[in-house]
């Protein structure tokens, strides 16, 4: 069977009807289907687009009919953290219901009443998302696939790769286990920059630490690992990265993930690793590989609308 590995849809669901159309699904029985094919999503299925409900709606059918499986990204996690009152903090939330973390969850928000029997059925559903699949072939995570956490944490998880609703507080914990395994697999493997050196984001902020390409053994130095643009990634050293930040990845099988709102042609960014997410969020394409088996990945197989 082939797999078409969407990336982060965030709410547009046009966008996501647009590309099953262009690759031959076709709305049947109250759901997406292909006759030979089958749908996985990366995650992020919600936030900033005007069709919140919408995508949501599309992927569960797809889910329920058998035509498509999914992970949990890290839009998924901090909804199910912002709903979830902090036990240790009275009236407080585990992820903190500031300004910053309101307005980066307000399009959700604006098409549920936030709090109610809706709210709860929707996080409950995010719950069953798996953090990462393997299937026969390739793998699938949303931001980055670290063979150690894999491994750590798969034991501690509910079946089939589940966070449980008793992890997401020590998750949500600087320094603990489960938060270092879930901001490194749903949000990026980082560095913190040598001897206080920093850049400036595009908010304006100083950042003292910086994502990096986890999957390229080769990006072996703080520039060359950085996931920043050229005017950022000069201002940081070009010395050497901690070994063990050198991850790169040399799996037996493709690895495909979203997350980092890449840009430009869609290409694989090493033999057996790729991202599908090219800012479909932010105005880009939504984007999809199609996997027929191939073991080393091939840039014509990927489509975009």
């Amino acid at each position: 069977m082939r797999y078409d590995i969407i990336g982060d849809v965030h709410g547009h669901a046009d966008k996501l009807t647009a590309l099953l159309r262009a690759m031959g699904y076709r709305e049947t029985q109250g759901a997406w289907r292909h006759s030979d094919a089958m749908a996985l999503f990366v995650g992020d299925f919600i936030d900033r687009g005007p069709g919140q409900l919408a995508t949501i709606d599309t992927v569960r059918r797809m889910l329920d009919a058998g035509s498509a499986l999914a992970i949990m990204g890290n839009h998924e996690f901090n909804a199910i953290s912002w709903h979830t009152p902090d036990d240790a903090n009275p009236g407080a939330h585990l992820r903190p219901r500031n300004d910053l973390h309101r307005g980066q969850h307000a399009a959700f928000l604006s098409e549920i009443d936030p709090d109610s029997a809706q709210h709860q059925e929707l996080v409950d559903w995010f719950y069953t998302l798996p953090l990462w699949l393997e299937l026969p072939g390739l793998r699938l995570i949303h931001a980055c696939w670290h063979p150690r956490f894999v491994a750590e944490f798969a034991p501690m998880l509910a079946p089939g790769h589940r966070i449980k609703p008793e992890q997401v507080a020590a998750a949500n914990r600087e320094g603990t286990f489960e938060n270092r395994a879930i901001e490194t697999l749903l949000k990026g493997m980082e560095v913190i920059l040598p001897d206080g050196q920093g850049f400036h984001d595009k908010g304006g902020h100083f950042r003292t630490e910086t994502r990096i390409r986890w999957w390229d053994r080769t990006a072996d130095t703080y520039r060359k690992a950085a996931i920043l643009s050229d005017a950022q990634r000069a201002t940081i050293p070009d010395t050497p990265i901690p070994q063990d930040a050198l991850l790169g990845y040399d799996g037996d099988v493709p690895v495909f993930f979203g997350h980092y709102w890449w840009t430009g042609t869609p290409a694989p960014l090493a033999p057996r690793a790729a991202c599908v997410d090219y800012s479909a969020g932010k105005g880009g394409p939504l984007v999809a590989y199609r996997w027929d088996g191939e073991q080393d990945l091939d840039a014509r197989k990927f489509v975009s609308v």
